[in-house]
């Protein structure tokens, strides 16, 4: 089974950004250095472009990059509808796959999933503590208090490669310190029977400035060799020493 969150990525569905401070719209650009988990092996580099109004994350783009400069995969992401659930399209252009929510509503969402051109459609309702794609990330950071405190919190994704919604729990694993920055480490795993054959993912959030800096766990971009998803550790403060000379820019 797999799960993308990324951007939690679950990556992507993390498809992380940070919660903004200022007060007035503005854009950030940052870089993903995505390795493979083991071999340390450079695999992609995420570029990630969003807007914000104030603190709302408003919009992003999300694309990856392979060392040689090519596009592995892109992502599009408007909070307009709600902040935790966005409309979204995902594309692997090499794998002829899609992944859309082409509708937000207080009632519900609809997903979409496209494999060589053949369209899966279903609409999910809107339940309490529920996002959708890089909208968990929104929701995780708004959280970041309770899990601070020590406490585990238990939220619902709509995974649109599933065309369904499942309930994680996140649970907090310690403090570390990345850079000059206190972190806090965090496990998501399903909040089911699903955790005995979905493996966790492990993050870490900067406490400071609520952002993600760490994430180790499944990928949304597929290894064009086996068509599974990569099992990655992606830094967005370090680049390694693995990655390419020349990377795209933010």
């Amino acid at each position: 089974m797999r799960i993308v969150m990324r951007g939690v990525t679950l990556a992507a569905v993390l498809a992380m950004t940070s919660t903004a401070v200022s007060a007035a719209p503005r854009e950030t650009r940052y870089l993903g250095y995505a390795t493979e988990q083991g071999s340390g092996r450079y695999l992609y580099t995420e570029v990630h472009r969003h807007q914000y109004d104030g603190v709302q994350w408003r919009s992003g783009s999300i694309r990856y990059v392979a060392p040689d400069g090519r596009l592995l995969g892109e992502k599009t992401l408007d909070f307009s509808r709600d902040p935790y659930v966005p409309l979204m399209r995902y594309r692997l252009p090499g794998a002829g796959y899609e992944e859309r929510i082409t509708a937000v509503s207080g009632n519900g969402l609809q997903l979409e999933k496209v494999r060589n051109g053949q369209v899966e459609r279903k609409t999910l309702p809107r339940l309490p503590d529920l996002a959708a794609d890089s909208g968990f990330n929104a929701l995780l950071v708004d959280k970041l208090a309770t899990l601070e405190a020590g406490k585990p919190v238990s939220l619902r994704l709509a995974v649109v490669g599933q065309l369904d919604q499942y309930r994680f729990r996140i649970l907090p694993q310690g403090r570390i310190r990345v850079g000059d920055e206190q972190a806090l480490r965090l496990r998501i795993q399903p909040d089911s029977l699903l955790r005995l054959l979905v493996d966790p993912i492990d993050v870490v959030y900067g406490l400071t400035s609520r952002e993600l800096l760490q994430y180790r766990g499944v990928s949304n971009v597929l290894n064009p060799a086996t068509g599974k998803a990569y099992l990655v550790d992606i830094d967005y403060r370090r680049k390694p020493a693995t990655a390419p000379g020349t990377l795209p820019a933010p």
